[in-house]
């Protein structure tokens, strides 16, 4: 990648179109957010060739800047009492917009702190969460396994009784983003072996606790700090069990359902930015005596590619509204939620698609933005529930309604 936010200079201001905030799935609050946050990162330089250390400084300048006050309730430094779907879109679809690893940035500090916001106990969110707003610590989200992504339930690592009430962690985590930089984990492990996903306990590991080695670190396509994270008779106090025993897996899809919705809105924010890319790129490169624009094929392409990021945006913003307003039960949100994802993701890897194939070779350029853009999407049809668990969860309601 470039050295800086923007990999390719040009000679217009890119923002994100603004007339999706005037959808009535908004308040003034949210408009207000969607608004301000363009002027604030494009005054930030940050130099991306080094992953890891971009993430600390975006974390860092996210707290500095005040946005990262959206990840936790009012109560512990928080910008609203509680936490708000639409608001975390706003920004997460701006931030994508401009630096997906900036949107990283940020949504991992609300991922792996929402355990802590939905269950954590006063001492527990007095000592995180505010350092987490203020971007002086940095949180992760510890749930997958070698063997065990998608199925929970079929998660080994061993949280085992220790004297005093204390817990002793045996096992292996991987996947995990912020491994090896997080100065906590929220970590989920079976404290009853034979009950599936009904014996998960959450934890809260910091990342000094003894037996834990975090050092695995692992390359994918796109910057994306992660790592394997080893626990060898890891001794975890008391004090540091996250929520009820045994009330584990509830407590992780809660937090996977609050921010399954954001996932949808940082891809809308990458394939805004292809579609603006392909418009700028389109109307200036000259062929056959006039421009790519001018040709109905160019048209065509650029049009599917709008409809195709509408599509997704629609679904996404409804998921949000219904989750803040409460509308519907708890299976008609977590349906809006997986519904959103995957339109949202699918399309938007379909958008970039388009754009890297209207710029040519300069599309599979190492360097251009449509490039970078084309694997940092890759990821998102992924993590937080692949495509094909969102499709389950939506079809297995249609057979039950």
């Amino acid at each position: 990648m470039s050295g800086g936010v923007f990999p390719a200079a040009l000679d217009l201001e890119l923002t994100p179109a603004q007339a999706h905030l005037a959808l009535p799935f908004f308040d003034t609050a949210q408009r207000e957010l969607g608004a301000a946050l363009p002027g604030w990162i494009v005054a930030q330089s940050v130099d991306e060739h080094d992953d890891r250390a971009a993430c600390r400084d975006w974390v860092r300048r996210l707290g500095k800047g005040g946005w990262l006050r959206y990840c936790v309730p009012g109560a512990h430094g928080g910008a609203l009492a509680q936490l708000d779907s639409r608001a975390l879109v706003v920004l997460r679809e701006t931030l994508a917009f401009y630096s997906p690893l900036a949107d990283f940035a940020f949504a991992m500090q609300g991922l792996g702190s929402g355990a802590i916001s939905l269950a954590g106990t006063p001492a527990q969110q007095a000592r995180y969460l505010p350092a987490v707003a203020a971007g002086e610590q940095i949180a992760a989200f510890a749930l997958s396994e070698p063997e065990a992504g998608s199925d929970v339930a079929a998660m080994r690592l061993r949280a085992t009784p220790a004297e005093g009430g204390d817990f002793w962690l045996n096992g292996e985590k991987t996947w995990i983003s912020n491994g090896g930089m997080a100065d906590f984990y929220c970590v989920f492990a079976k404290t009853d072996p034979q009950a599936g996903s009904r014996g998960i306990t959450a934890f809260i590991v910091d990342a000094d606790a003894t037996g834990l080695d975090a050092s695995r670190h692992i390359q994918v396509m796109a910057p994306h700090p992660l790592a394997t994270l080893v626990f060898c008779d890891c001794a975890v106090p008391a004090a540091q069990q996250l929520g009820d025993l045994n009330g584990g897996f509830k407590l992780a899809m809660q937090t996977l359902d609050i921010f399954r919705a954001s996932v949808a809105a940082a891809a809308l924010g990458m394939a805004r930015r292809a579609l603006a890319e392909s418009v700028h790129f389109a109307s200036r490169r000259r062929m056959f005596g006039q421009t790519l624009a001018d040709f109905q094929l160019t048209q065509a392409r650029l049009g599917e590619m709008a409809a195709l990021i509408d599509a997704g945006a629609l679904l996404t913003y409804r998921a949000a509204w219904m989750r803040d307003t409460q509308q519907g039960n708890q299976k008609e949100r977590s349906v809006a939620a997986a519904m959103a994802k995957m339109t949202a993701t699918e399309n938007a890897q379909r958008v970039i698609d388009m754009a890297l194939q209207m710029h040519g070779g300069r599309g599979v350029q190492v360097g251009s933005k449509v490039e970078s853009l084309y694997r940092d999407i890759r990821a998102l049809r992924i993590y937080e529930g692949a495509t094909e668990v969102q499709q389950l969860i939506i079809g297995k309601a249609q057979l039950q309604a």
